[in-house]
């Protein structure tokens, strides 16, 4: 019973504290709701008086517009207004000019007996009349003024043309020196009997002149034979192993060096005059040109300046500047095939048409020389731009390109002869040096051959300043390689 009592007692003060907590929490989480709803409202407020102001400036600025809208009507409405009545004002003024203008051509052939037709046809009669001197005098006066203007016109554009093909390019001629550490190397080039010095020759082609204190001077009139040459003796110097068969080797990696350098000279030729893409093999025969010269002139230096000046008379001209470009920088490619016999011309035109060139590209190398009449006003641009570049003050010595042709003569006519490797024109042309091979060749051989080759060139060259001092050299080794 006692227990009862104390469980009823307990009981219910423990629901009172279980109904205190909840009314708390309720009272709670009413404040919580009431606190969020109010910032709803707050924030759906704010929104709302946001959304009325824009939607207000909106209206005003509509409204605005459409005042403008209204003021620009009204003063169009005011111009067309004006530019009626000034319409109105000129058709009457045009209308009683008419009127005045009849009224006196009546009051004219009333008093002449003259239709008008006839009235003004004497009128016009007698001013031609007056006139026609006056008007022969115009049209000379103008025909010269023109013809003037033309000339100043034409000299301008070639002037601005030249300006354009201004070039840094600097030409190397016909000597290079190589500055020796001591007088001593001399002795050990020359080698024992003279065989260094003669397998270096040999190997190069270049003449070796040892005369001057403290250098070696290298001449030949083949900048390419004498730049290997140049960079052969260099590299020798410096290894210190000067011997036939170290020579020959220097000398084949120099050659290899050089042809990557001609490559380059090439590409650099091109890309300077915004040429890409062209086939490898007319690159690097392009970049030949950096050791060829026409006339005195170094070719690449000319086909830089010509090709800069072609595209400066092909813009002025409007007429197409990429076919300018390639036969400005195209046009003497034939000089450099010396290969097969014909005028630098048609093997220029025979290698383009074999690389499929377009036919206006072929017609422009074709035309350089007036060879053929010119076919398109870029061939005459091609023409122009070759004449200025190469007639210049300074640019060209006619002397040096019949040297090299006469050079290259002398060595044509050795390498025509059976069994003959090499031949090299040294001392400008005072000595031809001609390299046999020793197992088709006998010593007997040789020199039945060097009398042959002495009355050619008697033949070839009727008046010749000096002597030619043929020298056959026919030369025989043996050699052996260890497996170790």
């Amino acid at each position: 019973m006692f227990q009862n009592l104390f469980d009823t007692l307990f009981g219910s003060k423990k629901r009172k504290e279980v109904l205190q907590t909840a009314e708390q929490q309720a009272k709670e989480i009413l404040t919580k709701a009431t606190s969020e709803s109010s910032k709803i409202k707050q924030d759906a407020q704010s929104e709302a008086r946001e959304a009325m102001n824009e939607a207000l400036s909106f209206e005003k600025r509509v409204a605005h517009k459409e005042q403008q809208i209204e003021e620009k009507d009204a003063q169009l409405s005011r111009e067309k207004t004006s530019l009626e009545r000034e319409k109105q004002h000129v058709e009457t003024m045009k209308k009683d000019l008419e009127e005045k203008r009849d009224a006196i051509l009546q009051k004219l052939e009333k008093v002449g007996q003259m239709t008008k037709e006839q009235a003004r046809n004497l009128l016009l009669q007698g001013w031609e009349e007056k006139l026609k001197a006056d008007i022969a005098k115009q049209i000379k006066s103008s025909e010269e003024e023109v013809k003037q203007k033309v000339d100043e016109k034409a000299k301008e554009m070639l002037v601005d043309a030249m300006r354009y093909g201004a070039s840094d390019y600097v030409a190397e001629y016909t000597l290079s020196v190589v500055n020796l550490p001591s007088e001593e190397y001399k002795g050990r080039i020359i080698g024992k009997d003279g065989r260094n010095i003669r397998a270096f020759e040999i190997a190069t082609g270049v003449d070796v002149d040892l005369e001057e204190e403290g250098v070696i001077r290298l001449s030949s009139f083949d900048a390419v034979r004498r730049e290997i040459a140049r960079i052969s003796l260099e590299r020798l110097i410096k290894d210190g192993r000067i011997q036939p068969p170290r020579i020959e080797e220097i000398v084949r990696k120099a050659k290899e060096e050089i042809d990557k350098t001609i490559f380059k000279a090439g590409e650099e030729l091109c890309h300077r005059v915004g040429l890409f893409n062209l086939p490898q093999e007319i690159v690097k025969m392009l970049g030949r040109f950096k050791y060829r010269y026409s006339y005195g002139q170094n070719m690449i230096l000319h086909t830089l300046e010509e090709t800069r000046i072609g595209v400066a008379l092909a813009h002025e001209l409007k007429a197409d500047v990429n076919t300018v470009k390639l036969g400005c920088i195209l046009h003497d490619i034939g000089k450099i095939i010396t290969d097969k016999e014909g005028s630098h011309v048609d093997l220029g035109v025979e290698l383009l048409k074999k690389h499929r060139f377009p036919q206006n590209v072929v017609d422009c190398v074709a035309a350089h020389h007036e060879d053929i009449p010119f076919p398109s006003v870029e061939a005459i641009i091609v023409y122009i731009a070759d004449a200025v570049s190469g007639g210049r003050p300074g640019a060209r010595h006619e002397d040096l390109q019949e040297y090299l042709k006469r050079i290259k003569t002398i060595e044509e006519v050795a390498k025509t002869k059976k069994s003959v490797r090499e031949a090299y024109a040294l001392q400008a042309g005072r000595e031809l040096r001609v390299i046999v091979k020793s197992d088709e060749v006998s010593d007997d051989d040789a020199v039945v051959l060097a009398a042959k080759i002495k009355e050619e060139l008697e033949q070839k060259f009727d008046v010749f300043p000096g002597q030619i001092k043929i020298t056959v050299i026919r030369e025989y080794r043996a050699e052996a390689t260890t497996k170790i």
